[in-house]
């Protein structure tokens, strides 16, 4: 279920439909709109309340109409859909056809759920790895400055203390603006939004502007749904439009950043971490350990900063920066933070699965992390052996039905940079997993150096076992992919798994404190 208001707003059908008209949709009414009121709106028939508007979205593989059934029991009272939708349902509930219901999602549910009031600070963050970092770092600098957060990430939805398990990296609109209805309704004063590309092209943020956007980071991955990397980055790069966001913060370390500076249609502030290069903020890493990174930052008029962030890997320092320079960018004096960074400069920000070290137990390092893209690997094993005194031993699989063009130089990269590789199963949905593997291992086999030792064990369980019984002191283990994730899809079923509580059980079988 998600998160909603506790008290419903009722809005009439017929406001609804004068508005998509003034909007210039083309729409038919269906039934007696002007005697029925709305106090939701969903896109999914599992999740109606009593009082809602069901939204019948067309799909790959069925019609959103054809679980209207579902939607009445469960006690809507109106639907907006396309003609199809209103073929397949016939005359069982009054409502609105129009030709493409996705793109007017947003609009309504702003509509249904008054998210137009709602004047807190709205920050959004978009680039291929780090997005769910960055939020938690933001939010747990928002919380040092005495302001009530809300925060929406690929691992939770969370105002407050409540907190719900995410489904998408970025909600439905539907469901971002009950959210922000929450939100508005808890007095929630920052909100932070992780937002992937797919939000952006299927219109999932809509209705909502954003005060300060951030882009950290580019590298391939869902070309299986994009296509090629152009047109994924097209995706991340509409995102710094007007409609979307009033400023924009951009890391400009590579060429993708500089790309998003120069195509940017809103002001934008930007960031790098080598001194010489052209930038608004510079930073730079003072200090690094398997405990922590600390770092400067540099901006106009002589503003400094000292920080640090308990996560390994300049990355992550990368990541604190950021959402340092996205508050200023949002109007946050820099006194203000200054003052609540304090003499330590610690952000302590706690990231479920993004190198979250597993063991309470000095004797050995047990990281798991949400990492499953090319890029990942490769900042977090360069992290990894500038510190780790012993061997890297590396666990990974890769998610089957997803951009497999990623696999052999994911295997490649891992082999590079670990003394020892074990590659097993992740979330092989449809496919054979044993495929899957085999091109992973392709890829590793083709870039190990002669020291590198490969081993295959499909079961995580049992590779994670044989990790830990390989491991001697000063070694560290890094377990990429599953991360904060609670289960694995194999053949189409959805198996509980928890990596995080998988190792747990592991050290302490082995004798560990976990």
């Amino acid at each position: 279920m998600t998160l909603r208001p506790k008290q419903k707003n009722e809005v009439a059908l017929r406001t609804l439909f004068d508005a998509l008209v003034s909007g210039g949709a083309a729409i038919v009414p269906h039934g007696a709109i002007d005697q029925v009121r709305v106090t939701g709106i969903t896109l999914d028939s599992r999740d109606v309340r009593p009082g809602d508007l069901y939204v019948g979205m067309p799909g790959s593989k069925a019609h959103g109409s054809e679980f209207l059934r579902q939607a009445l029991r469960n006690g809507a009272v109106a639907m907006v859909t396309d003609a199809q939708g209103w073929r397949l349902a016939g005359d069982e509930i009054p409502g609105i056809e129009v030709e493409n219901p996705r793109i007017h999602l947003g609009s309504l549910s702003a509509c249904v759920y008054d998210t137009d009031s709602y004047d807190a600070l709205k920050f959004g963050v978009t680039g291929t790895n780090g997005k769910t970092s960055v939020i938690y770092m933001l939010a747990e600098l928002v919380e040092m400055l005495h302001m009530s957060t809300g925060i929406s990430t690929t691992a939770e939805r969370r105002i407050g203390e409540e907190v719900i398990v995410s489904s998408l990296t970025s909600p439905e609109a539907s469901e971002l603006h009950a959210l922000l209805a929450r939100m508005k309704e808890e007095h929630v004063r920052a909100v932070c939004v992780e937002i992937s590309a797919q939000a952006v092209v299927r219109n999932r943020i809509d209705g909502v502007l954003f005060d300060v956007v951030a882009f950290n980071n580019f590298s391939q991955d869902h070309l299986d749904e994009f296509g090629s990397m152009d047109a994924y980055f097209s995706a991340k790069s509409a995102l710094f439009s007007p409609l979307h966001a009033k400023r924009g913060v951009v890391v400009v370390d590579s060429q993708w950043g500089r790309k998003i500076v120069s195509d940017s249609k809103i002001p934008v502030t930007t960031l790098a971490s080598e001194y010489g290069s052209e930038a608004d903020w510079h930073f730079a890493v003072t200090s690094e350990s398997l405990d922590g990174t600390s770092f400067v930052l540099s901006g106009p008029e002589g503003a400094h900063f000292r920080a640090r962030v308990p996560q390994l890997g300049k990355f992550m320092a990368e990541n604190a920066a950021l959402a340092i320079v996205m508050l200023l960018e949002a109007g946050i004096p820099g006194t203000e933070l200054s003052n609540a960074l304090g003499s330590s400069g610690l952000i302590e920000a706690y990231i479920p699965g993004r190198l979250e070290n597993m063991s309470q137990d000095s004797r050995i390092r047990f990281y798991v992390d949400y990492g499953h893209t090319p890029g990942a690997f490769e900042v977090m094993l360069d992290a990894l052996n500038r510190l780790v005194e012993g061997r890297v031993i590396m666990l990974f699989g890769a998610d089957g039905d997803r951009d497999p063009t990623k696999r052999e130089s994911m295997g490649a990269i891992a082999a590079k940079g670990s003394d020892v590789l074990i590659v097993c199963d992740y979330n092989p949905r449809t496919e054979d997993p044993a495929e899957i593997r085999a091109a992973l291992l392709a890829g590793a086999r083709s870039a190990a150096g002669s020291g590198t030792e490969i081993l295959e064990i499909a079961d995580p369980g049992s590779a994670v076992r044989k990790a830990i019984e390989i491991a001697t002191p000063n070694d560290v283990i890094l377990y990429a992919g599953p991360g904060h994730e609670e289960f694995r899809e194999v053949a189409g079923k959805n198996i509980p798994f928890s990596a995080r509580e998988e190792v747990r059980i592991a050290l302490r079988e082995a004798g560990f404190n976990a």
